[in-house]
Parts: C-alpha cells; structure tokens; sequence
C-alpha cells in the first residue's frame, strides 16, 4: 500500500466516524420533539398552568440540545485534530 493510498483510507475513516459521532443529534431531535409534544398537551389540557410547563420546556430542551452539541464538537474534533 502507497502512502498516498494510506492517507486516502485515513481520511475515508475519519469521515465516516466524524458521521457516526453525529448520529447522537437524533436522539436529540427526537427527545426535543417529544418534549414539545408533551409540553402543548399539557398546555391544552390546562392552560391555566402554560407558564410553568412551558418554563420546564424550554430547560428540558436546552439539556436535550446540548447533547446534539458534544456529538458536534466531538465530530469536529474527529475531523480536523484526529
């Protein structure tokens, strides 16, 4: 195997595991929609109680957004230090 093939293959690898550090954004997507759909159902269900839930919310989503965060960074590291 040439050293230009090598650094090919490498660099084929690294792309593909930069993409499977990104599959984490899925469970991300997913749990945000989740938590949305759950939020709009209590709010229908009592109004009266919007301003807490959708407080709740919005916490809960940014927790569930930072992972789609680390699973980014991971990947850019991937990429360009590895």
């Amino acid at each position: 195997m040439t050293p230009e093939v090598a650094t090919i293959i490498a660099g084929a690898v690294r792309a593909l595991a930069a993409g499977l550090a990104m599959l984490g954004t899925f469970g991300a997507g997913l749990g945000i929609g989740i938590l949305g759909w759950g939020a709009v159902q209590g709010i229908a269900r009592n109004p009266d109680a919007a301003g807490m839930i959708q407080t709740n919310m919005i916490l809960a989503i940014a927790f569930a957004e930072a992972v789609a965060i680390y699973a980014l960074v991971v990947a850019m590291l991937i990429l360009f230090v590895g």
